[in-house]
């Protein structure tokens, strides 16, 4: 339960501590005091969005801070989150100038998903707007499974049916990809073809461009052969006579200078060498030999090579040979897309058909739970001013039992006001009283299935007075055995029913004004009640009702 809020800097309040008890705590006060002001305090709390806008003072940030008694339920969350679980749960948010906010839970900082996750546990707050859910048919359903305590059932479900969804996404982006696939195989495989066909060589092209060029000018290359040879051994004045020449003149002083000797040596070797090169210049000189029909064949492979570079957009065979081995891989790849394709939708079947077992128990329960609800709503809208009222839940499943994230249930909530009126849909037949009698009537049912350890209602009365308001408090009182109730209300017949009674209101001081909060004692409760009944001069007539109004409970 709620200990204790404070409060700093936030919209008109400056500075505000309150503390809470068990069973009922009614706050009343002057229209624009600050009551919803409060409430809006505690939902940033528990985690509504922040705004700058809020600060009392823009030069300071705000502070909400709340203290809980921790409850058993959140344990698991506490773990999953790796926070402290302690005995006393202090929750506390910041909002700086900047609009930026940080939320702690025990001193720990936490984003918002965790401090709302947290929030969904210890606290249910009904505001005036949220009877409208009541005509929402996902409303209802989380009703239903509340009193049908299908919590646990439904969260394993959500997981599963998320995995489910996500699987297959994952299988219509497969199909796609593969239906895409094979949509262009046969181009692919032509291409494939093509390159098996030409049986591709690494390095085979400039092998064969060096060959063209040698078959295409072998008249040159023996000319240049030909005359080098003359020049070097074949001629009457070749080199290497020459060099013997030199040899000869050398080899008279070569006994002499040991120098020369040296050089002449090196002379003998240049012969030997350029008579080396001779011979290799008539090798070469007899296997250029003019061959037109291998230098066709040569030219007809590198046009093949040349067509297939072309193609292809690339510059080497090479490259050629890289994309024959990824157009390999992508026809490998087709039969590996139909194996996981047909492996994920095997997985899937298994899915559904675990899925449609949850959300048929799902449903089984939903069932279970819609006759003694029906029974508990009725007999308290009759307490409440509407005996002829009917109340009724109709559930089907869902067309073709599609699944959705709540399973196949689809549920309605049907209510007739008056005798001789068949029930209808909510949102065609209630007003606006009625929609709140029937709301607390709800959540009364709900309550009582309910763990959450707060209840907070603003202005649960809306639409009501006299002996109808008297019988809603006296439900309300019978909610708060099993659950502490924090109430706005504007209604005598509601505050009475306070175990704390806080009287909220405005202070004027410095030419600003404050929101300022205190507990009343039992005088100033009958003082507040005949305020309530007969407006600001109380009379004794007023003081005397509203004694009576306590002396009834």
């Amino acid at each position: 339960m709620l200990r204790h809020l404070s409060i700093q800097n936030y919209a008109i309040i400056d500075d505000l501590q309150v503390d809470f008890d068990a069973g009922v705590n009614i706050i009343t006060g002057e229209t624009g005091a600050g009551k919803s002001i409060l409430l809006g305090a505690l939902s940033l709390l528990l985690g509504e969005r922040a705004d700058s806008k809020v600060l009392y003072d823009q030069a300071q940030k705000c502070v909400i801070e709340a203290e809980f008694d921790s409850v058993s339920d959140t344990k698991t969350l506490f773990k999953e989150s790796d926070l402290d679980y302690e005995t006393v749960t202090i929750i506390r948010r910041e909002i700086a100038q900047s609009g930026k906010s940080r939320a702690f839970i025990n001193d720990t900082p936490v984003n918002l998903t965790v401090l709302k996750a947290l929030g969904e546990k210890l606290v249910n707050m009904h505001s005036q707007h949220e009877t409208l859910d009541l005509v929402e048919s996902g409303f209802q359903l989380e009703v239903l499974d509340a009193l049908a305590r299908n919590q646990n059932l439904l969260s394993d479900y959500r997981k599963a049916f998320a995995g489910y969804k996500k699987d297959h996404a994952r299988l219509d982006a497969m199909i796609a990809e593969y239906n895409k696939a094979k949509a262009e195989a046969d181009y692919v495989q032509f291409q494939l073809n093509e390159l098996n066909e030409a049986k591709l060589e690494t390095g085979e092209q400039a092998t064969l461009e060096a060959e063209q060029k040698t078959l295409e000018n072998v008249e040159s290359i023996k000319v240049a052969i030909q005359a080098a040879m003359q020049i070097i051994e074949q001629g009457e004045a070749s080199a290497i006579d020459l060099l013997h020449e030199v040899q000869g003149q050398l080899r008279s002083v070569a006994k002499i200078h040991g120098g020369i000797a040296e050089l002449n040596k090196r002379i003998e070797t240049a012969i030997v060498e350029l008579k080396d090169i001779s011979g290799e210049f008539e090798d070469i000189q007899d296997k250029a030999a003019l061959d037109p029909e291998r230098l066709e064949t040569v030219q007809q492979r590198l046009s093949t090579l040349y067509r297939l570079q072309k193609k292809y957009s690339v510059t080497d065979t090479e490259q050629l040979i890289g994309i024959q081995a990824a157009l390999e891989q992508k026809v490998s790849s087709y039969g590996s897309s139909t194996e996981a394709i047909e492996l994920l939708q095997k997985q899937l079947l298994q899915s559904e058909k675990e899925l449609r077992s949850m959300a048929e128990k799902l449903h089984q329960n939903r069932q279970k739970a819609i006759a003694s609800f029906q029974k508990n709503v009725e007999s308290n809208l009759h307490k409440v001013g509407m005996p002829s009222a009917a109340f009724h839940v109709g559930i089907e499943k869902s067309k073709n039992d599609a699944l959705s994230d709540t399973g196949v249930s689809e549920v309605k909530f049907l209510f007739s006001a008056n005798k001789g009126f068949a029930p209808q849909e909510i949102k065609e037949v209630a007003s606006g009283g009625e929609l709140s009698r029937l709301m607390l009537s709800i959540k009364s049912q709900v309550a009582a299935a309910d763990h959450l350890p707060t209840l907070i209602f603003d202005e649960i009365d809306t639409g009501i007075s006299g002996e109808v308001a008297l019988r809603v408090g006296e439900i309300m009182r019978t909610m708060s055995q099993g659950h502490q109730l924090i109430c706005i209300t504007h209604l005598p017949q509601m505050a009475r029913i306070a175990d704390r009674h806080l009287y909220i209101y405005k202070d004027v001081s410095k030419g600003k004004t404050h929101t300022r909060i205190r507990t009343l004692n039992q005088d100033e409760r009958i003082q507040e009640l005949a305020k309530m009944i007969g407006g600001e001069k109380v009379s004794e007539a007023a003081l005397a009702s509203a004694q009576e109004l306590i002396n009834t409970l």
